[in-house]
């Protein structure tokens, strides 16, 4: 009777453990599932707040691309429209960032697109600040001749006589001129020998340029490298390719040109012809020409592709 009874306490003393230990079991599983809930609710909260932040780094980016486009300004009515334009396409981006401020993706592609316009906006700076330097330099260097010669009156005839030198070699000056400006879209036909003109940019080959220098006697002569710059409606410099061999400088500063001619100048009037190509298809819209020789931009002209 007594080895029985103990049996059945051996028995009652096993399950019992054994129930324990299931119990163990549970608690752990459970806490581990509790676990992972509270970390995968706490990098959700955690990747919310990096889009809320990106968001917010987006729209402050795009706030200053608003003001920045605002400042530019320009005489030429078919760059001044680009600009409304863009103007107007960050808006609806400021809008977009707004209505989604907690969507990674849109977010994350509002970026790329505030990036693009930043880009443009440069390429705008250059291209006014282009067409405007030649024009400041010209006038600042007129006042400057201008206010040396009225402290100069009243000296002995030989040095009014070579101030009146210096103003005349001012007044002429060594840059050289440009005129006769033109440009149009080319596409080509029996085997790149016959050339046909188009307004289509879709159609268009390459752009052809033609211009004339100026007679200029106080100019050193020889060869003279013209270049041609060419900003397409995007903002952006027309180039075969986008190494050092395509890069120029003028006007204190540097570019790609989209062709390029050298002339045999005798300080009289003489024309070129140069054929300039970029990367790809050209694109519809308002493509601005400068000319520049010896580092200087003498000339300028538009051309419009449907």
């Amino acid at each position: 009777m007594e080895e029985n009874t103990s049996n059945d306490n051996r028995k009652k003393t096993g399950l019992l453990w054994i129930l324990i230990g299931l119990l163990a079991v549970t608690n752990a599983v459970t806490f581990w599932m509790y676990w992972n809930a509270k970390n995968a609710t706490s990098e959700t909260i955690v990747l919310k707040e990096q889009v809320i932040v990106e968001r917010d780094n987006v729209k402050n980016d795009l706030l200053q691309l608003q003001k920045d486009f605002g400042s530019l300004k320009t005489n030429d009515v078919a760059l001044q429209a680009e600009i409304e334009a863009k103007k107007a396409e960050i808006a609806q981006l400021l809008e977009d960032a707004e209505k989604h401020k907690g969507d990674a993706y849109i977010i994350s592609k509002l970026k790329k697109e505030s990036e693009t316009l930043r880009q443009i906006m440069r390429g705008y700076v250059r291209t006014i600040d282009s067409l405007g330097t030649l024009n400041k330099t010209l006038i600042v260097e007129k006042e400057n001749v201008l206010k040396d010669l009225e402290t100069e009156k009243g000296k002995i005839s030989t040095l009014n006589k070579e101030k009146e030198d210096l103003s005349a070699t001012i007044q002429k000056g060594s840059i050289l001129t440009c005129f006769n400006v033109v440009a149009k879209g080319v596409k080509f036909k029996s085997g790149g020998k016959k050339e046909s003109e188009t307004t289509k940019a879709s159609r268009t080959e390459k752009i052809k340029v033609s211009f004339s220098l100026g007679e200029n006697k106080i100019a050193k002569g020889g060869e003279k490298t013209v270049y041609v710059r060419i900003v397409t409606p995007d903002g952006k410099e027309m180039a075969k390719n986008y190494d050092d061999n395509y890069k120029f400088n003028f006007n204190k500063s540097s570019g790609y040109f989209a062709g390029k001619e050298t002339l045999n100048y005798a300080n009289a009037e003489i024309s070129g012809v140069t054929y300039c190509e970029g990367q790809g298809e050209l694109v519809p819209g308002n493509y601005i020409i400068e000319i520049s020789c010896d580092g200087v931009i003498i000339g300028a002209s538009s051309l419009r592709l449907d």
